[in-house]
């Protein structure tokens, strides 16, 4: 029965979900990872199951396989003089039920403050930050529904913004096949306060994606689709054409790949097909979709690494760190 219900909340949502998408969203910090593995596997990942409390930011159903008591801090350099962050705390409760907390920052440091002529008046300091609340609870022994409400803040010099959302997750984990399957409706909310009159959208997303092994190797893959409500050509690349040598389509395709010789370590990498056609029109190149990472698993440490590319500007490292009281 709650298998039932949480399948009939999800399609009830669908025509909130479609309607609108395609105009231009406000908080897109929140599409950024908050996870080194995350970034190493494409920068999108909602189906692996690691007992990891970074990942919970990309779908709270995969709380339910982190230790109780989990905190992690997750730090990622962004475009040049920007920097941006994460910190997380899980916690059981019951035996079925797993709370969390978190929140999320991105700093643009200082920059020259400009006229409506272009005279510089003086510096300014640009901040993005989400503080969220998560559940989940295991509906059976293979499904888990989970949900995060956020409180987002923006401050732009003297112009700020508040806006409230909430993302919804389920998962479903085989176990004995290694089999993971998520779905995720990201971002779903509005502006409380807008920086201007004019109130704009979140950047809703929604999600599903699987992970699953290679029979006795010690390989598991990624799949995860994305913006699955968005497919405007001019909302992505803002070109006039469309990308050569593949669809649209493909361009809402993250691939990753995990590499476990042990339960101590992970070699990861992936593909974003978006990520690597955007940095092409902007002067970069396919290559500019790849990214790579490792990570060492401890007894109550982890720590994970990450290198991607999300502005020609500059490469992206990503550093995790969860700690298990």
């Amino acid at each position: 029965m709650r298998l039932r219900l949480a399948i009939l909340s999800l399609s009830l949502l669908l025509p909130i979900i479609i309607w609108g998408q395609e105009s231009a969203s406000v908080f897109s910090f929140l599409n950024l990872p908050t996870s080194a593995h995350t970034v190493a596997l494409g920068g999108r990942n909602i189906s692996t199951i690691e007992d990891d409390a970074s990942l919970i930011f990309q779908n709270p159903a995969l709380m339910a396989s982190v230790s109780n008591n989990s905190m992690n801090l997750n730090f990622m350099t962004y475009m040049r003089g920007s920097k941006t962050g994460s910190a997380s705390f899980v916690r059981l409760q019951g035996e079925r039920g797993t709370w969390g907390a978190g929140i999320q920052f991105v700093g643009y440091g200082k920059m020259q403050e400009t006229n409506e002529t272009g005279e510089v008046i003086g510096d300014m300091r640009a901040l993005d930050m989400a503080v969220s609340g998560m559940y989940c609870y295991a509906l059976s022994d293979r499904w888990v529904g989970g949900a995060t409400g956020k409180i987002i803040y923006s401050k732009y010099a003297n112009y700020t913004s508040v806006g409230l959302a909430v993302d919804l997750g389920l998962n479903y984990f085989d176990e004995d096949n290694d089999f993971s399957f998520s779905a995720v409706a990201a971002n779903l909310g509005g502006q409380v306060k807008a920086f201007g009159n004019d109130h704009e959208r979140l950047p809703f997303n929604l999600q599903v994606g699987f992970s699953k092994s290679l029979g006795h190797a010690p390989i598991r893959f990624t799949f995860t689709l994305t913006d699955l409500t968005r497919w405007s050509t001019k909302y992505y690349y803002h070109v006039s054409k469309k990308p050569k040598g593949g669809s649209i389509l493909m361009n809402h395709f993250d691939l990753g790949i995990d590499i476990i010789p042990s339960r101590q370590f992970y070699i990861a990498a992936g593909y974003n097909f978006r990520r690597a056609y955007e940095m092409k029109a902007a002067g970069g190149s396919h290559a500019a979709g790849l990214s790579f990472g490792a990570g060492v698993n401890l007894r109550k440490i982890k720590i994970g690494l990450a290198y991607a590319k999300y502005h020609v500007s500059a490469p992206t490292f990503s550093l995790s760190a969860t700690y298990s009281l």
